[in-house]
């Protein structure tokens, strides 16, 4: 292939600069004279290659490939060696079948448990998402396949995808929901960018040059492409002038001839058709794969497929040590999910998969298993019933396997219920009642309400675990592996506990973001709201024992270390999670943030001593008046725990390594405002004006609470007249 660059793409003719912006089909970019075309294709959680004309949404079958779990469990392993290695298995597979760019990860934020695609994002967390993400990129793009990060921006519901705006304050915006797109592209430099179907503020994502431009490539340095999420494009002219590289999939002819039109009637500067034309020929020259379809080894993909789930499934409880299970029990495995079960997302997710084991043909030899109830209805099915019970009456322990059928959640429409399906409640609570050794196992894309959990030993979160999901399951429930995963995302009581629930799918062309920062569990924490199963939750086989917080500021960084101790009678990982609390800026602002984590692995009466640095970064909060990140000095709480609700260290700090806190005064300033944050020019300004000793005896006196709580203005009432206020102000701003 020909070198590309300015001078290539000027000598091709207008038609074919225009074919180039638009796709050639739905999976295929448009070829011209001395350049491939080149195919993407879906693969978050396994390659969905299709035919030349297969459909968007995968009605057609796709390629054999592996099908990991999705990242609602991948998230769950904390673990970014783990997702480091999915991205190279992914890339592998990729290369393999000639694929240039793979269309993943997802990294939107779970808002609302009842966003219908959840599975495959990874947290309602950006810097957990972020990290995941960070490293399941490279792992990709080290294998020489580009990916494509998704969906840009704030595309968290699926009801009206297409046009509703998602309208937030920019505060939260910055420091939730485009967080983790920013370490993607810093750290991982990702090949391209997806936008989203949704606005923004009223304005389309494809036609916004604010996020295109402006944020991602003026302020972030993106050198990559953007394209289209399928179908996203309004208006192609205006797209490509606010910053969209490649329209997918395109409207052929049409495409092209609406780009030539608006360039010879000068609604399009030809300047920047060239600038995105290059853009996607550098694309296919960087990331297209020639040659030959080849093999790659798909057994040792299920195997890591099956060591992927396992390092992210959760143990959320273990009463009286009901697991692991051992080798004499009598058993009895109950639910439908165990013979069918759901182990991937519906839509553009869906794998042909390589190998489904369900946990049917995995479990133990000797286990017997009934049916229990239809997952295609929520009807109970009084003879699959009374086969459970019976089955469970003589068994000394029950494995329940429950969850959401795959009608309930996909790609394209929005949950309207948390709760499982009612056949599913009340078959469990039967059997509760004839056989109390019960563990249920969840098989879910996303948040579950769980009333029936305090009656219950066990419970197993599997998530949508890939096509190892019934090796891996059995990996935890026979301690084959010790359980390490954490939860990436809360789950309250009930679904009217979440921040969203007045306002999720409430309005048609609005997503209003009320609840602004306080998104999971930083509002659950901020309000000590309680919730079934915390942020960062997740029980082991063993126990492990934290100690010794040292922290110090050297060199301008911060780092925090502890000691921690397997203290148990088997080896285990933990996740151990570093959280921050601002108590200086005077700023809305949640409890506590996560701002580090590192995933452990101790043998039995081992210690290790963990060091981690904190940047500034972890210590700042958007600015959106001075449109900087800002770290200010002074008190801070550092907590060392096992989930947001477990802290088992904490230590107050006094962070000198940001900046002041800057108070301009003015006339509106707050008396106590200007007395706890005095810069030495205020202090001077107070001695100059002869107001020191003044306040210090009306902030002494019994009224100093209602005094510190009046803007400077109203002085007077404590005899200091508005000439003496100027004059403060203005000494202090000098």
């Amino acid at each position: 292939m020909t070198k590309v660059d300015l001078k290539f793409v000027e000598g091709l003719t207008l038609a074919e600069r225009a074919s180039l912006v638009t796709g050639h089909d739905f999976w295929f970019t448009a070829e011209v004279p001395g350049s491939k075309k080149m195919m993407l294709t879906d693969g978050p959680s396994g390659l969905r290659k299709q035919a030349d004309d297969a459909d968007a949404l995968g009605l057609n079958d796709s390629v054999d490939a592996v099908c990991f779990p999705c990242s609602a469990l991948t998230a769950a392993s904390f673990d970014d060696d783990g997702l480091l290695k999915l991205g190279q298995h992914l890339g592998i597979a990729a290369k393999a079948e000639r694929i240039g760019v793979l269309l993943g990860p997802g990294v939107n934020i779970k808002r609302s448990p009842l966003a219908g695609r959840n599975f495959e994002y990874f947290s309602e967390d950006p810097l957990l998402a972020g990290r995941m993400a960070t490293a399941y990129v490279k792992g990709v793009q080290s294998e020489d396949v580009g990916v494509s990060v998704k969906h840009f921006a704030l595309n968290n519901r699926e009801n009206q995808r297409f046009t509703s705006s998602s309208n937030v304050d920019e505060r939260t915006m910055r420091e939730i929901y485009l967080a983790q797109f920013e370490r993607v592209v810093k750290q991982a430099h990702p090949a391209t960018i997806m936008c989203s179907y949704n606005k923004i503020n009223g304005t389309l994502n494809s036609q916004n040059q604010r996020l295109l431009t402006r944020i991602l490539r003026d302020e972030w340095g993106f050198t990559g492409l953007v394209m289209s999420d399928w179908g996203a494009v309004a208006d192609h002219v205006a797209a490509l002038k606010a910053g969209l590289d490649l329209e997918m999939p395109g409207n052929g002819q049409a495409s092209v001839d609406e780009i030539v039109q608006a360039v010879n009637e000068g609604r399009l500067d030809e300047a920047i058709l060239n600038r995105s034309a290059l853009r996607v020929l550098k694309m296919v020259e960087r990331w297209g794969s020639e040659g030959e379809v080849s093999d790659y080894d798909k057994e040792e993909q299920h195997r890591f497929a099956r060591q992927l789930a396992d390092d992210g499934i959760v143990l959320l409880k273990n009463d009286d040590q009901e697991l692991p299970l051992t080798n004499d029990t009598k058993l009895a495995v109950i639910g439908e999910l165990a013979e069918h079960p759901r182990y991937q997302g519906a839509g553009s997710s869906h794998v042909n998969a390589h190998h489904l084991v369900s946990p049917l043909d995995a479990m133990p030899a000797g286990a017997r298993y009934a049916q229990g109830y239809e997952l295609t209805s929520d009807q109970e099915d009084e003879q699959l019933t009374a086969a459970a019970l019976d089955l469970a009456k003589q068994s000394d322990q029950v494995v329940f396997f429950a969850g959401f059928p795959a009608a309930m959640e996909s790609e394209g429409f929005d949950k309207t219920s948390i709760d499982l399906p009612a056949n599913q409640t009340e078959l469990l609570a039967k059997l509760r009642a004839v056989n109390p050794h019960l563990t249920v196992v969840l098989q879910n894309g996303s948040v579950v309400a769980m009333p029936w959990a305090d009656q219950v030993p066990a419970i197993v979160e599997t998530y949508l675990a890939g096509e190892a999901v019934g090796e891996a399951t059995w990996d935890i429930l026979l301690g084959r592996v010790n359980p390490s995963g954490k939860l990436s995302e809360s789950f309250p009581f009930k679904l009217s506990d979440n921040p969203t629930y007045p306002t999720f799918d409430q309005d048609k062309n609005n997503e209003n973001y009320r609840e602004g920062l306080l998104v999971g569990y930083r509002y659950y924490d901020s309000k000590h709201l309680p919730v079934r199963f915390p942020f960062g939750h997740g029980l082991s086989y063993t126990s492990f024992q934290y100690s010794d917080l040292a922290v110090k500021q050297a060199d301008g960084q911060l780092t925090v270390s502890f000691k921690l101790t397997n203290t148990g009678q088997v080896a285990g990982k933990e996740v151990a999670q570093i959280y921050v609390g601002n108590r200086v800026s005077m700023i809305e602002k949640p409890a506590k943030e996560l701002r580090d984590f590192v995933k452990v692995e101790l043998e039995p009466g081992q210690s290790k001593t963990i060091s981690r640095v904190l940047p500034r970064r972890a210590f700042a909060w958007y600015n959106p008046e001075q449109e900087v990140w800002q770290a200010d000095n002074g008190e801070y709480e550092i907590f060392i725990g096992s989930s947001v609700a477990d802290i088992r260290l904490h230590q107050r700090i006094d962070y000198q390594l940001g900046t002041p806190v800057q108070v301009r005064l003015t006339s509106e300033t707050y008396v106590g405002d200007m007395m706890k944050h005095q810069t030495p020019t205020i202090k001077r300004a107070l001695q100059e004006t002869g107001l020191a000793d003044k306040l210090a005896t009306i902030l002494n006196s019994d009224n100093a609470a209602i005094f510190a709580n009046i803007p400077l203005r109203s002085l007077v009432m404590a005899g200091i007249s508005p000439e003496e206020v100027q004059q403060l102000i203005r000494l202090a701003n000098a």
